[in-house]
């Protein structure tokens, strides 16, 4: 029976502001990658949100982004390969402490926003970042955007790699992701957004936003949890998946 990883970017609040449905959400998912402090998220959240997922038998993994509160890490930002290795490690770090003391590990590391997109298209971006994975701990997996340069240079240090597709987010041709800024990028329509996710899962292929018909692999669907009905939402797809009869597994169980 084939399986797919159902993950969901969590621990995004910060301080006094609160971001997501972090606790209802974290039952109906098998994944969480989990804000590390700079693009969102901070110590105080970091702690809680590892222990609500240890607690539901979620697996966890480290969501590092650029230093950028103010714009959640969604601004591209120029940094050199060695402060990209840096900038990772050093949220990697911070986020397995957490970890630990909830009494498990990281399974995982997805970057987030701009440093996701960017290490999908720029080889010695993704090379630095694979590279602080891998000297962190080499058993960690590199969860990335399906058919992008992160995975590549995953494979090449050595690391396992997962492949990421989005239930709500719009695809170029070339397979990248629609820029938030243009018309597309986002899938408002859950039934539209159910039925892309079960045509990537069931036949391999999804419809960019020209229409055309591309071809895309999937270990993980990631689904968002900063809107107003991601609990909603998520519960469906979760049941849409099962009763296609695919079974939803942690990554450690795929890759």
């Amino acid at each position: 029976m084939k399986k797919v990883d159902l993950n969901c970017d969590l621990g995004e609040s910060f301080g006094a502001y609160t971001i997501g449905q972090d606790a209802e959400v974290i039952p109906f998912i098998t994944s969480a990658n989990v804000a590390c402090g700079y693009h969102a998220g901070d110590p105080l959240v970091m702690r809680k949100t590892c222990a609500a997922a240890k607690l539901a038998g979620v697996a966890i993994g480290a969501h590092p982004g650029f230093p950028d509160l103010a714009g959640f890490g969604r601004r591209n930002m120029t940094v050199t390969p060695d402060e990209a290795y840096g900038y990772t490690l050093y949220q990697l770090g911070a986020l397995a402490a957490f970890a630990q003391v909830a009494g498990t590990r990281l399974q995982h590391v997805k970057p987030h926003g701009a440093l996701y997109n960017m290490a999908g298209k720029d080889a010695a971006l993704a090379g630095a970042i694979c590279m602080a994975v891998r000297d962190f701990d080499p058993r960690l997996i590199l969860l990335g955007l399906s058919g992008s340069a992160m995975l590549t240079e995953a494979e090449k240090c050595g690391l396992r790699c997962a492949r990421e597709v989005f239930a709500d987010r719009g695809y170029n041709e070339n397979g990248s992701l629609v820029s938030r800024t243009l018309p597309g990028a986002m899938i408002t329509d859950e039934d539209t957004a159910i039925a892309r996710v079960l045509r990537m899962l069931e036949h391999g292929e999804v419809e960019t936003v020209t229409g055309k018909i591309i071809p895309i692999a999937v270990d993980s669907v990631c689904v968002h949890g900063d809107n107003a009905h991601a609990l909603a939402f998520v519960r469906r797809l979760r049941e849409a998946i099962t009763a296609a009869c695919i079974t939803l597994a942690p990554l450690n169980e795929i890759v």
